[in-house]
Protein backbone atom coordinates (compact mmCIF):
# COMPACT_ATOMS: atom_id res chain seq x y z
CA UNK A 1 0.00 0.00 0.00
CA UNK A 2 1.60 3.09 -1.02
CA UNK A 3 1.08 5.61 1.70
CA UNK A 4 0.28 9.46 1.42
CA UNK A 5 2.22 12.13 3.12
CA UNK A 6 -0.33 12.65 6.35
CA UNK A 7 0.17 8.67 6.92
CA UNK A 8 4.14 9.10 6.63
CA UNK A 9 5.56 7.71 9.31
CA UNK A 10 8.74 7.10 8.02
CA UNK A 11 7.65 4.74 4.89
CA UNK A 12 6.94 5.03 1.47
CA UNK A 13 5.23 1.46 1.10
CA UNK A 14 4.29 -0.34 4.12
CA UNK A 15 2.99 -4.44 3.13
CA UNK A 16 0.99 -6.14 5.32
CA UNK A 17 0.65 -10.16 5.00
CA UNK A 18 -1.73 -12.42 6.93
CA UNK A 19 -1.56 -16.16 6.78
CA UNK A 20 -3.60 -16.04 3.99
CA UNK A 21 -1.49 -13.62 1.97
CA UNK A 22 1.29 -15.82 2.40
CA UNK A 23 -0.71 -19.07 1.98
CA UNK A 24 -1.45 -17.33 -1.18
CA UNK A 25 2.07 -16.69 -2.48
CA UNK A 26 3.27 -20.17 -1.60
CA UNK A 27 6.64 -21.57 -1.22
CA UNK A 28 9.22 -20.07 -3.81
CA UNK A 29 6.67 -18.25 -4.81
CA UNK A 30 7.14 -14.25 -5.09
CA UNK A 31 5.00 -11.26 -5.23
CA UNK A 32 5.17 -7.85 -6.84
CA UNK A 33 4.99 -5.46 -3.19
CA UNK A 34 6.32 -2.18 -4.14
CA UNK A 35 7.66 -0.02 -7.05
CA UNK A 36 11.26 1.96 -7.13
CA UNK A 37 10.39 4.62 -9.57
CA UNK A 38 12.34 5.74 -12.68
CA UNK A 39 15.51 7.60 -10.91
CA UNK A 40 14.57 6.67 -6.78
CA UNK A 41 16.36 4.56 -4.51
CA UNK A 42 15.75 2.21 -1.58
CA UNK A 43 16.84 3.66 1.68
CA UNK A 44 14.90 1.37 4.24
CA UNK A 45 13.65 -1.34 4.28
CA UNK A 46 12.25 -3.02 7.64
CA UNK A 47 9.91 -6.31 8.73
CA UNK A 48 8.28 -6.82 11.52
CA UNK A 49 5.98 -10.17 13.25
CA UNK A 50 3.38 -8.25 14.80
CA UNK A 51 1.37 -11.64 15.51
CA UNK A 52 3.30 -14.62 16.57
CA UNK A 53 3.24 -17.23 13.36
CA UNK A 54 1.89 -20.20 14.18
CA UNK A 55 1.97 -23.73 11.74
CA UNK A 56 5.09 -23.19 10.64
CA UNK A 57 8.42 -23.08 12.15
CA UNK A 58 10.62 -22.48 8.44
CA UNK A 59 8.97 -19.48 7.50
CA UNK A 60 12.39 -17.61 5.40
CA UNK A 61 11.49 -14.33 3.30
CA UNK A 62 13.58 -12.48 0.91
CA UNK A 63 12.77 -8.93 -0.39
CA UNK A 64 14.47 -7.47 -3.13
CA UNK A 65 14.16 -6.68 -7.09
CA UNK A 66 15.64 -10.17 -8.47
CA UNK A 67 12.56 -11.85 -8.97
CA UNK A 68 14.29 -15.44 -8.66
CA UNK A 69 16.21 -14.58 -5.62
CA UNK A 70 14.97 -10.92 -4.34
CA UNK A 71 17.63 -10.78 -1.51
CA UNK A 72 18.76 -7.26 -2.03
CA UNK A 73 17.23 -5.46 1.03
CA UNK A 74 16.05 -8.35 3.62
CA UNK A 75 17.98 -11.84 2.62
CA UNK A 76 16.97 -15.02 4.67
CA UNK A 77 14.79 -13.60 7.41
CA UNK A 78 13.57 -16.73 9.56
CA UNK A 79 10.25 -14.64 10.22
CA UNK A 80 8.79 -17.27 12.42
CA UNK A 81 12.01 -17.05 14.41
CA UNK A 82 12.04 -13.56 15.11
CA UNK A 83 9.96 -11.77 18.57
CA UNK A 84 7.24 -10.91 18.43
CA UNK A 85 7.15 -6.92 17.41
CA UNK A 86 11.47 -6.69 17.33
CA UNK A 87 12.22 -5.35 13.85
CA UNK A 88 15.05 -6.29 11.59
CA UNK A 89 16.29 -3.80 8.80
CA UNK A 90 18.66 -3.77 5.97
CA UNK A 91 19.89 -7.46 5.99
CA UNK A 92 20.15 -7.56 2.17
CA UNK A 93 23.28 -7.86 0.32
CA UNK A 94 22.89 -4.11 -1.26
CA UNK A 95 22.68 -2.67 2.28
CA UNK A 96 25.48 -5.43 3.94
CA UNK A 97 29.42 -4.84 3.91
CA UNK A 98 30.33 -8.18 4.72
CA UNK A 99 28.24 -11.00 6.40
CA UNK A 100 26.37 -9.60 9.51
CA UNK A 101 27.64 -6.28 9.24
CA UNK A 102 25.84 -3.07 8.05
CA UNK A 103 27.17 -0.52 5.63
CA UNK A 104 26.80 1.92 8.26
CA UNK A 105 25.56 2.42 11.87
CA UNK A 106 23.32 4.90 11.17
CA UNK A 107 21.88 8.29 9.00
CA UNK A 108 21.22 6.88 5.61
CA UNK A 109 23.24 5.20 2.55
CA UNK A 110 20.30 4.43 -0.14
CA UNK A 111 20.56 1.28 -2.32
CA UNK A 112 19.32 -0.05 -5.69
CA UNK A 113 18.75 3.24 -7.76
CA UNK A 114 17.47 2.84 -10.81
CA UNK A 115 17.09 4.82 -14.48
CA UNK A 116 14.22 2.38 -15.06
CA UNK A 117 11.08 1.51 -12.85
CA UNK A 118 12.17 -1.69 -11.07
CA UNK A 119 9.44 -4.01 -8.76
CA UNK A 120 10.15 -4.71 -5.48
CA UNK A 121 9.35 -8.63 -4.39
CA UNK A 122 9.20 -10.67 -1.64
CA UNK A 123 10.16 -14.50 -2.22
CA UNK A 124 8.83 -16.94 0.58
CA UNK A 125 10.41 -20.36 1.27
CA UNK A 126 8.69 -22.50 3.62
CA UNK A 127 7.34 -26.18 2.68
CA UNK A 128 4.88 -25.46 5.76
CA UNK A 129 3.65 -22.55 4.20
CA UNK A 130 -0.10 -24.01 3.70
CA UNK A 131 -0.16 -24.74 7.14
CA UNK A 132 0.34 -21.41 8.79
CA UNK A 133 -2.98 -20.47 10.48
CA UNK A 134 -1.94 -17.33 12.12
CA UNK A 135 0.81 -14.62 12.14
CA UNK A 136 1.00 -11.20 10.99
CA UNK A 137 3.96 -9.66 8.96
CA UNK A 138 4.51 -6.06 8.14
CA UNK A 139 6.77 -4.80 5.74
CA UNK A 140 7.80 -0.73 5.66
CA UNK A 141 9.63 0.75 2.87
CA UNK A 142 11.15 4.11 2.46
CA UNK A 143 11.41 4.62 -1.13
CA UNK A 144 13.31 7.77 -2.75
CA UNK A 145 11.50 8.97 -5.82
CA UNK A 146 14.32 11.71 -6.79
CA UNK A 147 12.88 12.19 -10.17
CA UNK A 148 9.62 13.25 -8.75
CA UNK A 149 10.58 16.51 -7.08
Amino acid sequence: MKVTNNEFRGYTDVITLNPSDLIAIGTGGTRKIATVPVGGAVELVGVINTVDIAGSTSLVIDIGTTIGDPNEFIDGLDVDGMTVNVPTFNTGVSFVQTAGNTTIEGGSLPVGGTATALPVYIKITDAAVASITAGQIKIGLRILDLAAL
